[in-house]
This record gives C-alpha cells, sequence and structure tokens, in this order.
C-alpha cells in the first residue's frame, strides 16, 4: 500500500474506491499539487480525509493570494465563503413562502423599531426643546424621501416607497410630540388628504372653517404648519389664498402636489332625480363640462369646502356633491359617478404656512413678490437679473395690489433657495427696480411624481 502511495504522489489515499474518487476529484488533484511542491518526507505521510484535503487547498490559496496580490484578499474571502456555504433552497409552497415572509417582517419591524431609538437619540442630542416643530427639519426628510427614490429598484414604484417612508418618519417625529397641523376642514376634503400626503397620519390635524382661520392658527401658535391650496392645473391660482399669503408674516416652507379625483355622491341611487349639486368654487369649475353635459338642468351651489359639500347633501335625496372618496365614507353618501372632473390629469397645488424659514435641502423653489414703478420694460427688467444668474423661473403672475388703483404685483417662483448665490446675485441686481420685494418663502420642490 505504501508503495502505491509514493507511485501516486498521495493522490490514491484520498480515494480508495472509485466512488470517492468521484465525490472529491478536484480535492484530490489540489492536495496533489500541494504535496508535490511540499518538503522531502510528505509523501510518507498519513492518508488525508476529504475533508482535511480541502481545508489543505483553501490554506494554500489563501498563501498564495497574500503574496501574489494582497488587495484581492477580501475577495477571495469572500468567494471562499461562498464556495463553502450551502445554498439556500428556495421556497416552492404556499406554507414555505408565507414563513418566509414572516421571517423578513421580523426583521422589517426590528429595523423600524431600532430607526426610532436613533431618532430619540436625535431629539436628545438636540437638548430639551420646547415643542415638536423644533424637531422638525423639512429639508432632512426631502434629502431622506430624494435618497429613496434613489435606491429604487422596484418592483415598488416610488410612490409607494416614499408613502412608507414618510409614515415611518412621521411615527419617528410624533415620538416627542404630534405636529399640529391647520387645514380647511371638515374632515374629508383634499386639504386633509394633502395634509397626510406630506405629514403623515402621526400627526393632530386641526379642520378649520376658513382659509384665514389657518393663516390665523398658525400665527397664534395654535398650530405648528398651516396647509391651503394654492393653485389648481386646471382652474388657476386661488386669489383669496394669495391675498392672505400677502399681508401675512408667514412664510411658505413647504409644497403639495396632490392628483384631485372629483366624484360625485348622494344618498340617492339614481343620477336622475339630482336637482342641486354642492361643491367648493373650485371643484366646479373643475367639473363644469361633465355637469353641463350630465346634469344641464341642476342647480350648482358653491360652499366653504367640499367636505361641507357632502353634509349638506346627506340630509335629501335629491341633493348630490362634488367631492373626495374619503368625504362619500366619512357622510354616508354613495358614489354615483367616479372621476367627474374634466381633465384626467387634474392637479391641486397646496403650500405649506409656517413662522420661520428652513434650511436648504439641495432641490428647492423659492417664491417672491415682486413690485415696481409703472414704466416700460419693467418686467423685462425684473426677469433679466434670474436669466444672467441662470435662475430658473417656473411660474409669473400678475395680482392687483391693494395699495392702489390699476397697481399691480407680480407673483414668480423659481428653482433655488434663498441661500443659493445665483439667486441672491439675481435679487441684488434687481433691488433698485422694484417698489416692493418679499421673500414669501424658500421650501422643499414638491414630489409631482408621487
Amino acid at each position: 500500500m505504501s508503495k502505491k502511495i509514493t507511485q501516486m504522489g498521495g493522490s490514491a489515499a484520498l480515494a480508495p474506491k472509485a466512488k470517492r474518487n468521484r465525490a472529491v476529484p478536484a480535492a484530490s488533484t489540489a492536495v496533489a499539487a500541494v504535496r508535490a511542491k511540499a518538503p522531502a518526507g510528505l509523501e510518507k505521510a498519513a492518508p488525508l480525509s476529504p475533508k482535511k484535503g480541502r481545508l489543505l487547498v483553501k490554506k494554500e490559496i489563501k498563501r498564495v493570494l497574500k503574496v501574489a496580490a494582497p488587495k484581492t484578499k477580501p475577495a477571495a474571502k469572500k468567494t471562499l465563503k461562498q464556495a463553502s456555504d450551502k445554498p439556500q433552497r428556495v421556497p416552492v409552497n404556499l406554507t414555505e413562502l408565507r414563513q418566509r415572509i414572516d421571517q423578513i417582517d421580523v426583521q422589517i419591524q426590528s429595523l423600524i423599531c431600532e430607526r426610532a431609538r436613533y431618532a430619540r437619540r436625535v431629539g436628545q442630542v438636540k437638548g430639551p426643546l420646547k415643542a415638536a416643530i423644533d424637531y422638525y427639519r423639512p429639508e432632512r426628510e426631502s434629502q431622506v424621501l430624494r435618497m429613496v427614490v434613489e435606491r429604487n429598484r422596484g418592483p415598488l414604484s416610488n410612490q409607494e416607497l416614499v408613502r412608507v417612508f414618510r409614515e415611518i418618519m412621521s411615527a419617528c417625529l410624533a415620538q416627542q410630540n404630534k405636529l399640529k397641523i391647520a387645514f380647511l376642514g371638515p374632515e374629508g376634503t383634499f386639504s386633509q388628504a394633502a395634509v397626510q400626503k406630506h405629514f403623515g397620519h402621526s400627526v393632530q390635524a386641526l379642520p378649520m372653517a376658513a382659509l384665514d382661520d389657518v393663516f390665523q392658527a398658525v400665527l397664534e401658535k395654535d398650530a405648528d404648519f398651516g396647509v391651503v391650496p394654492i393653485e389648481n392645473s386646471t382652474e388657476g391660482s386661488v386669489h383669496s389664498a394669495q391675498d392672505l399669503l400677502v399681508g401675512s408674516s408667514l412664510k411658505i416652507c413647504g409644497e403639495i402636489e396632490l392628483r384631485i379625483e372629483q366624484h360625485l355622491m348622494s344618498s340617492s341611487d339614481s343620477l336622475l332625480k339630482i336637482e342641486r349639486v354642492y361643491s367648493h368654487q373650485q371643484s366646479l369649475g373643475q367639473c363644469k363640462m361633465w355637469l353641463k353635459k350630465n346634469l344641464p338642468r341642476a342647480e350648482l351651489i358653491a360652499v366653504n369646502s367640499n367636505a361641507e359639500a357632502a353634509r349638506r347633501a346627506r340630509g335629501t335625496p335629491e341633493s348630490a356633491a362634488i367631492a373626495p372618496e374619503a368625504a362619500a365614507s366619512i357622510y354616508g353618501l354613495q358614489i354615483l359617478r367616479r372621476n367627474v372632473e374634466d381633465r384626467p390629469d387634474n392637479r391641486t397645488r397646496f403650500i405649506v404656512l409656517g413662522r420661520q424659514l428652513f434650511e436648504p435641502s439641495g432641490h428647492d423653489k423659492t417664491s417672491l413678490l415682486l413690485a415696481g414703478k409703472d414704466e416700460p420694460g419693467l418686467l423685462y427688467q425684473l426677469l433679466d437679473p434670474l436669466a444672467r444668474a441662470g435662475v430658473s423661473m417656473t411660474r409669473i403672475e400678475s395680482r392687483p395690489m391693494r395699495t392702489g388703483r390699476w397697481e399691480y404685483a407680480f407673483f414668480i417662483d423659481v428653482h433655488g433657495h434663498i441661500k443659493d448665490e445665483p439667486l441672491r446675485i439675481a435679487l441684488g441686481q434687481m433691488g433698485h427696480l422694484v417698489g416692493q420685494l418679499k421673500i414669501l418663502g424658500s421650501y422643499p420642490r414638491a414630489w409631482s411624481d408621487v
């Protein structure tokens, strides 16, 4: 037997049977190669088991890698580990799939709780602050959500992932204190939907009877922030909100774009019974072609909010309301027709009102109010510094001033934060042209796709 081992270089000792030769051919060959370079006398050593043979091969690979290419050692270690690990079997039936999902849920829950603990520590590092608003940083939230989108490779959409992370951040912030958010109520309005989209559900939502009540609640610190509609893609600007903004010291510190789906709802079960339709003036305008075609004889009555319209329609079967789907559930109405808006891309832009400006997020917008002397070329002179500074303008609108007859001001939205150098330069150059310059706010841009 020893003679046979000497002739074969020791490889026969690893495979006395043909069956074992088939099981570990790679290990046997590698061990033979290693022993060929070994010191004299190694060929007389005791026979190696397959397990010891594999260990010997790994040691030799590590030695060679260490000498020849130290920088590749981590990758080689990873490859070796993958080669030695047993591949995990993919679940093939429903029970196994559910068990795997349960395991993943445990990991997700553990990580969410860990994130909450770190969020609490952030609050402790900031020190003893007075209220939830002192911990809230919209620019930081915007950065986190943009990273979520950049990492996303599916199968969930950006919209779904942003919604999940928004709720996680909302719940983590609520560990300190819940933010108080004023909005145009009552419950069931699009304004409430905008609040939930921007702040999540872990806030204290405060419904207000009118737009000026929202402004007042924030000014008097009864609310941390307020949410009001400012512009619709079909009907244009909400002028009452613009006028309130001009005369207020509040700042815009956020914006929300909301897809608006208008539904006709009633306690009646038939469109033929409807004699009057309640809704907000903007919503009636967004659905005027549909109403003209389908309810040409119905009386159209404008009210303060869509939720108020649903409340009024609840009492009489000959009445209907145009409102969001949530209002039908809250006020016990059935939806007679869905999506009665004239344009399928109907969107409303809401602004978030606060008492201060926040730091740049890197993807910001600034809203300005400009008023100048009535002279030829005034608008050109106001816009030229923006163009030369490379500042992109996204919106411009004129509104009558309350200071005199036929005096107008310009509402302008531009990309960038008031602390960005190009915008600061442009505003400095137009200083001598304007009779009034008011920075309405600098804030993270809305997510138009989510």
